[in-house]
């Protein structure tokens, strides 16, 4: 390599950073000013708030132990049976992870809600379920959707990473399945349930739209639906600003301990094909296991099947001839392409100066440093971040003129950590393998990131921008901040619909935003990947 070659590598990454810090501590210093003697202390003195508090961390507890405790059991079933239609379960799993929670809610309200599928059959059986979903029930259910499956999958590549040696051990021992779950499954699953706890709890506690949709008033109300309260209905800054405090600090520390508590995953190779499990045939094995999957699936598959069906609705097409409802298509697409570029954009920048670091300088520690400053948003949950947006820019201009600016700001710096996970392997993987090369035939610059940088990393770029703009797409968290009639997009306007049983229209709403989402995914992925990019 000649020498000043390389001489601006450190660019790209303090430009990403700089401007990443400013959006984060800029805010954060914003929050602090506009505290100012509201002290957390002062601000718990305050029954309704600390009722609040204590509602935030007991419906999480609740909600990590529900999930849990139906994941370990559903695992279990998955790992010891196999039927039709098992592997397609499991893919389903994994919907939960990249599936709007707007239209999960819509699912879930479908189903559940005063007109919804359970309530109408219990009618029918001359029952009176009452209003149920709207409240702690129905936040508790939402949170089981979401985390069950994410639990139960991870739970079971351990439980599959058993070898089969191990099994024929147990089959030539005559073990019982509850010898079996104590010693060869419960060491496996007890590895993994301090990371987990902590990554649901963590999940569960930052929810912002589950409970912003299905809370049903005051009584049930999380630190960050009540953030929104008092700055979108009080225009409380000072009680905005000191709430966004106490959950950033406790954000902070369960953070802190996630990534203490948190395991890595089976590291044993297996192979794919099935592991005839000695238990599979023991008395009251499969009774257990089919009583698992019913519960797991009566709570994850009827929500997804009543988007599906709600596209059915006589009504859908006269909804979907809304004027509202494409104007938000457009601006949310509008949205999600920006924020996207920008998440994709700071991310590849940040990495650039990494990699250098760790592969030609070798100085990991470093590295890790610049990485981390575009991972530290995760500490600030996107209503904290809206806030002291929203507190900041208010002295100086109109808010909501600004909007869809700030929520571009918002939702790309929420999605980068991902867009960094996706790209930070394949990124050192090009410098490691073909650096020497490139060097040794003078392709630098331009020439370089057309023959030698673009074919390697169009995949993984495509893929970490399609995540961004999905992430983006089906936010709710920043537009809830910064909406107003002349800004909408589809998981607002799907949250208004909701909130006033318009169901036939959120039906039309949901649809849209899933296939929206789907689509704008397969396109970015295919269109920026190339052709193989699915592959």
């Amino acid at each position: 390599m000649k020498p000043g070659t390389r001489l601006l590598w450190w660019l790209p990454g303090s430009a990403a950073t700089v401007l990443i810090l400013l959006l984060s501590l800029g805010p954060l210093a914003a929050l602090l000013w506009q505290a100012g003697g509201l002290a957390p202390r002062t601000l718990l003195a305050d029954p309704y708030l600390r009722h609040v508090l204590g509602f935030s961390l007991w419906q999480a507890l609740l909600s990590t132990l529900l999930s849990l405790g139906l994941a370990i059991p559903v695992a279990r079933a998955l790992a010891r049976r196999r039927f039709p239609g098992r592997t397609l379960l499991i893919k389903l799993f994994g919907l939960s992870l990249v599936l709007p929670v707007i239209i999960a809610v819509f699912g879930i309200v479908a189903v559940h809600g005063k007109q919804g599928w359970l309530p109408q059959l219990l009618h029918g059986f001359g029952l009176t379920p009452g209003n149920y979903l709207y409240g702690l029930f129905g936040i508790l259910l939402a949170h089981v959707f979401f985390n069950m499956p994410l639990a139960a999958r991870l739970l079971l590549q351990s439980l599959e990473s058993i070898p089969e040696s191990s099994w024929r051990l147990a089959d030539q021992l005559g073990m019982r399945s509850s010898h079996i779950f104590r010693l060869l499954e419960w060491p496996l699953i007890r590895a993994q349930l301090p990371g987990l706890a902590s990554l649901i709890f963590m999940l569960c506690f930052t929810s912002f739209a589950t409970v912003l949709a299905l809370g049903g008033g005051p009584k049930s109300t999380t630190l960050e639906v009540a953030v929104y309260q008092a700055l979108r209905f009080d225009f409380d800054l000072a009680t905005a600003g000191g709430l966004a405090l106490v959950q950033l600090i406790l954000t902070a520390a369960l953070l802190m301990l996630q990534h203490k508590l948190q395991s890595s995953p089976a590291s044993r190779i297996t192979s794919h094909r099935p592991c005839l499990r000695p238990d599979r045939h023991q008395p009251g094995s499969g009774l257990v296991d089919a009583l698992a999957l019913a519960i797991g699936l009566a709570v994850f598959l009827p929500p997804l099947l009543a988007i599906v069906v709600a596209g059915l609705n006589p009504g859908l097409p006269d909804a979907l001839t809304s004027g509202k409802l494409w104007l938000a298509s457009g601006q949310s697409l509008l949205i999600a392409l920006a924020a996207g570029s920008l998440a994709t954009l700071l991310g590849s920048a940040l990495l650039l100066t990494s990699r250098h670091l760790r592969v030609r300088e070798h100085k990991r520690r470093a590295a890790a440093l610049w990485e981390t400053s575009g991972s530290v948003i995760l500490m600030i949950p996107a209503v904290v971040l809206s806030t002291g947006l929203f507190i900041l820019c208010m002295p100086f201009a109109d808010v909501f003129a600004l909007g869809p600016w700030l929520v571009v700001l918002v939702n790309a710096l929420m999605a980068l950590p991902y867009v960094l996970r996706t790209l930070s392997a394949p990124m050192q993987l090009v410098v490691r393998q073909y650096d020497r090369l490139a060097d040794s035939l003078g392709v630098h610059g331009l020439h370089r990131l057309r023959l030698v940088e673009w074919p390697l990393l169009r995949r993984p770029l495509g893929q970490a921008a399609a995540l961004a703009m999905i992430l983006s797409l089906g936010d709710l968290g920043a537009i809830a901040m910064f909406g107003s009639q002349e800004l909408t997009t589809l998981p607002w306007l799907l949250y208004q619909q909701l909130g006033s049983y318009r169901l036939t229209e959120a039906a039309a709403t949901a649809l849209l935003l899933l296939t929206l989402c789907f689509s704008l995914f397969w396109l970015v992925e295919r269109g920026l990947g190339g052709k193989h990019a699915d592959h």
